[in-house]
């Protein structure tokens, strides 16, 4: 028990790593989010149904890893910008949503420890995926994944994506993906939860263990 009391003291102290595994796939007809929900510290699991999928606007959501405090708080200060841009000019784009993103995580890269990805949907440009890692670069992506579980999977990832997928071959791309990095990753997993964004709107799904620890 002495490794887990001496996590829960660090608990009591300080932040929460969120110790995750996310991903993001644009497909044919918009984007979707994926993520596990484990929010670790150490040995001592602090949560096991995390929602690590933020609402930034209605057609723009991001993944969160790293320190849950310190990605809250940047999601809460996008959010608060995009409402006032929203109210200036009209509907953000995705773009603009992660160059904010960027922004916060670049300029204060010394004291967050915070892994982002900004998915959205708007007519022009369809399904866009934006990752911006610890340091606050930005880069454009078909599809993008990130966490402690995402090093587990990027040979599958990279042989199993293909461009132009239905919602469902997404949807079980993401969730065969997020399976594995689960299954290889002790600081990730709980329930998959999804979040799909399209012309039609929002859609949230959620897969629990026995849907998907056989696949």
């Amino acid at each position: 028990m002495d490794g887990i009391q001496v996590d829960i003291q660090h608990l009591k102290k300080g932040e929460v790593s969120l110790g995750t595994s996310i991903m993001a796939v644009t497909f044919r007809d918009g984007v979707i989010l994926g993520a596990d929900s484990r929010t670790s510290t150490g040995a001592y699991i602090a949560n096991r149904v995390t929602d690590k999928l933020t609402r930034v606007q209605d057609n723009i959501w991001c993944c969160r890893s790293g320190s849950a405090a310190d990605t809250q708080a940047v999601a809460d200060i996008v959010q608060y910008h995009l409402d006032l841009y929203k109210a200036q000019f009209g509907e953000p784009s995705t773009k603009t949503a992660a160059s904010i993103f960027q922004t916060l995580c670049y300029e204060n890269k010394d004291n967050l420890s915070a892994g982002i990805i900004v998915a959205g949907f708007d007519k022009k440009n369809k399904g866009e995926v934006y990752s911006i890692p610890l340091g606050g670069s930005l880069h454009k992506q078909k599809y993008a994944i990130a966490g402690s579980g995402s090093t587990f999977i990027y040979g599958y990832c990279d042989k199993n994506f293909k461009e132009d997928m239905s919602k469902e071959e997404t949807v079980n791309f993401i969730k065969h993906s997020l399976s594995q990095a689960i299954k290889w990753d002790g600081s990730s997993g709980g329930v998959i939860r999804m979040v799909i964004l399209t012309e039609a709107g929002v859609e949230r799904l959620i897969f629990y263990p026995e849907e998907y620890e056989n696949l």
